[in-house]
Parts: structure tokens; C-alpha cells; sequence
């Protein structure tokens, strides 16, 4: 694989892998802010603690033990209050939603750093400056292998992603109706910053974007976001 054109503008982290191969690599050991990619680890978090009984799927969990926070998700426009575990952390995987990312941190802490990929925080409306400065970090190199290596249940939470507006817009599928497809992700999004992370046909992909205050290289990020995505489906296809 060849790096396609980017815009040289923003800062890119691209690491994509089939199995212990790196077919692409820009930067990828540069640390990025990632929005809510950060949400895996909360994710792997609570796969965990499934897999050893430390929590149950049917545990009931209530959004009213936790602040009302906007923007992203689902749970906030809904009626009920009360939800099992594994429904909320089906509505982080599916929509990022940021009440229940909030609502499984009341229940299981921040979840430790992964080598370089860190948590810093809860979700916030505001974030002022006693708070972490930005909601997650990570490298695209470190992303790559953790989505590589997913776990079962978290693997089947991610299956239900709706956002393929990034790397994966380039595999046509449908946001509403893929989990037969064979495509995992979930991505990220700030006011300067694009990630998306995943893997599809055994191939692990990290593209982190970002860029300075007061430019807006929205669609120059999706488009060289999309070019990558492109050079994957093209690899699935010459099999």
C-alpha cells in the first residue's frame, strides 16, 4: 500500500495491519488526541469484568446517578431511565452515546491506560481548565493492534457502529444494517479532530486527524479518510 494524497495541513496517525504485517504507516507513534475513540478502553473495560463475573449483562443501571450531558447518543432523548449493562454499553459502541459512557463510568471507574492510549475523563459539556484537557488519547499504532485483538463481546457491541462517515464510508455499506458485514469501528469527532478505528476482512486500520483551532479541514480529513479506506477495500478485494 502507497499513503494516498493528504492534506498536509493536518496532523495524520495511519496504521493498518493484516495480522502481524504493516501494509501502511504514516506517524503512527505520534500521540494524538482522539475524541471518543478513548471509549474502547471503558469498552474492553467492561468486556472484562463480563468475561470474569465481576458484572452481569441484565445489571440494572440507572442515568439519573449521573449529570445530564448532550451532544452524541441516544439515551437522553429516550423515556426510560433504567437500563441493563449491556444495552448502555451497546448505545456507547453503536452511537458514542455520552450519557451511557458516563452512566458505566459511575459504574466501573476510569479504566487504566493501555501503553499510550488513555481516558483522561467523563464526558462534559464545558471542559474548563481544571479539567483533562481533551477526552482521550492514543497512537494510530497502539489503535491498530488493540482492534486487532478484540475481545468477543466487545467485538459484538461494535458490530452495531452507525458511524461509517470516515475510513469506512469507503466500503458502501449501509450506517443502519451492516452487523452481517464484517465490519467493526468506532470513531471519534471534535471540532478539529476525525478518527476512526476498526477492522474488516482481518484487517486492523487506525487514521487519527487533527488539526489546528480557527481551520476548518472537515472535508479534507473525510476525503483522505476515505482514499484510505479505499486502498483497504482494495486489498480485500485482490484476495
Amino acid at each position: 500500500m502507497r499513503l494516498p494524497a493528504l492534506d498536509p495541513r493536518a496532523r495524520w496517525g495511519v496504521c493498518v495491519r493484516e495480522g502481524d504485517r504493516v501494509l501502511l504507516a504514516h506517524r503512527e507513534h505520534e500521540l494524538h488526541r482522539t475524541a471518543s475513540i478513548g471509549k474502547l478502553l471503558l469498552l474492553l473495560q467492561v468486556g472484562q469484568a463480563l468475561e470474569d463475573g465481576r458484572l452481569r449483562r441484565d445489571e440494572p443501571l440507572d442515568r439519573r446517578e449521573v449529570e445530564p450531558v448532550a451532544d452524541s447518543g441516544l439515551w437522553q432523548h429516550l423515556d426510560v431511565d433504567v437500563l441493563p449493562l449491556h444495552d448502555v454499553a451497546l448505545l456507547v459502541a453503536s452511537v458514542s452515546d455520552n450519557l451511557a459512557t458516563n452512566v458505566l463510568l459511575h459504574r466501573v471507574g476510569l479504566p487504566a491506560p493501555r501503553g499510550r492510549l488513555a481516558l483522561h475523563d467523563r464526558v462534559r459539556d464545558r471542559r474548563g481548565p481544571e479539567h483533562p484537557p481533551t477526552l482521550s488519547t492514543g497512537t494510530a499504532a497502539d489503535l491498530a493492534l488493540l482492534m486487532a485483538d478484540l475481545p468477543a463481546v466487545v467485538r459484538e457491541w461494535l458490530r452495531t457502529g452507525t458511524d461509517l462517515s470516515m475510513v469506512a464510508a469507503a466500503f458502501g455499506l449501509d450506517p443502519l444494517a451492516h452487523v452481517e458485514e464484517g465490519l467493526l469501528n468506532k470513531t471519534g469527532t471534535d471540532s478539529t479532530v476525525r478518527a476512526d478505528v476498526g477492522v474488516v476482512g482481518g484487517i486492523a486500520y487506525a487514521v487519527l486527524v487533527e488539526w489546528d483551532p480557527g481551520q476548518d479541514l472537515r472535508d479534507e480529513a473525510l476525503a483522505g479518510m476515505r482514499r484510505i479506506g479505499e486502498l483497504i477495500r482494495g486489498r480485500l478485494h485482490e484476495r
